[in-house]
């Protein structure tokens, strides 16, 4: 497809910020459209790239922003389920209550693709070899059901101008320029890196996971894409699924190897109440799409350490920007 313009929302975000770049590298015009809880600094100026400062919840704003734009990369929640739990009653109107007048203000100014980044735990727990496109919701928090919740209000608007996909992403793991330090794989490499103690909470939980430039080069893929072959169509986009347990000892050797001066890292483990797992199969996309992502968890874990060591993520133990509850709580987010 020729040249775009294209909204992100949560332009800003931890996938935003890898995502963008790819945008204006393919040579489209980005609105990258966030409330900036996080700060702005993780993009750079471009020529092409305009950067709004507000609420999606602000449908006239967001309407405004909207006006001669082809494209929406939905991006923009309170993510996970910690996030939500803070405070259930902002998260839901982020997350659900403004998502349907979002839409509806996209087809109205004549956008004619919308891309909506669900979640792959919208599955919750299944003992399912191979959990596919087809297997039921069964969210276990908040989060998940109106995540999931969504997808249905988008779908609906699909039409032969407006054209809709879902994406489902597995666990989002490595380097941003907002990397976020509270995400699976993140977590232990933080933690090995910096305390050389992991903390495994449970172990056995399988987690699907995928690396941020692989996920971000899906969203770049779909506006590409002819609408007949995309429209009001759902996906996984996951690649390796682990144990956490797995995961641990992964970020253990990677790190191990990458710090060779450093002490053995341990392991510890405790329980969790967090029971979420499933293995998410991604082969409807590889089959329909061709869409196979190319970098591993290992990749996200070196590439973790290396931005470590160049000092590119200081303070990671406590400063809040890493964070998503302890920034929101400190900027009492509304």
């Amino acid at each position: 497809m020729s040249e775009q313009t294209v909204l992100v929302t949560g332009g800003a975000g931890y996938v935003g910020c890898v995502l963008v770049p790819k945008l204006l590298a393919r040579g489209h015009r980005v609105t990258a459209y966030d409330a900036m809880l996080y700060g702005g600094d993780g993009l750079q100026k471009h020529p092409r790239l305009t950067v709004i400062e507000a609420d999606i919840r602000d449908t006239v704003r967001l309407s405004t922003a909207l006006a001669g734009v082809d494209a929406v990369i939905h991006l923009a929640c309170i993510s996970n389920d910690p996030s939500f739990d803070l405070d259930s009653g902002l998260s839901k109107s982020v997350n659900f209550d403004c998502f349907e007048p979002m839409v509806v203000a996209a087809k109205t100014a004549g956008v004619k693709r919308f891309i909506y980044a669900s979640t792959s735990s919208v599955y919750g727990v299944s003992d399912a070899p191979e959990v596919t496109e087809d297997h039921p919701l069964i969210p276990l928090t908040d989060y998940n059901k109106y995540k999931g919740l969504c997808e249905p209000l988008l779908l609906k608007h699909q039409a032969k101008n407006f054209t809709t996909v879902i994406i489902r992403p597995a666990t989002i793991c490595g380097y941003s320029p907002r990397t976020r330090l509270d995400l699976s794989v993140n977590i232990l490499t933080n933690l090995a890196v910096n305390k050389g103690v992991i903390t495994v909470f449970g172990g056995s939980q399988k987690r699907p996971n995928i690396h941020i430039e692989d996920i971000s080069d899906l969203y770049v893929q779909l506006l590409d894409e002819p609408a007949e072959k995309i429209a009001g169509k759902t996906w996984n986009a996951g690649y390796q699924n682990h144990a956490i347990t797995e995961l641990a000892k992964m970020v253990r050797d990677v790190v191990a190897r990458e710090f060779p001066e450093r002490p053995a890292i341990r392991i510890e483990t405790s329980p969790t109440d967090d029971l979420r797992s499933y293995h998410v199969s991604s082969a409807k996309i590889a089959r329909e799409l061709g869409y196979k992502p190319r970098r591993t968890v290992e990749d996200a874990i070196v590439d973790l350490c290396r931005a470590f060591k160049a000092g590119k993520l200081p303070g990671s133990l406590t400063d809040t920007r890493y964070f998503n509850v302890k920034r929101m709580k400190e900027v009492a987010f509304r």
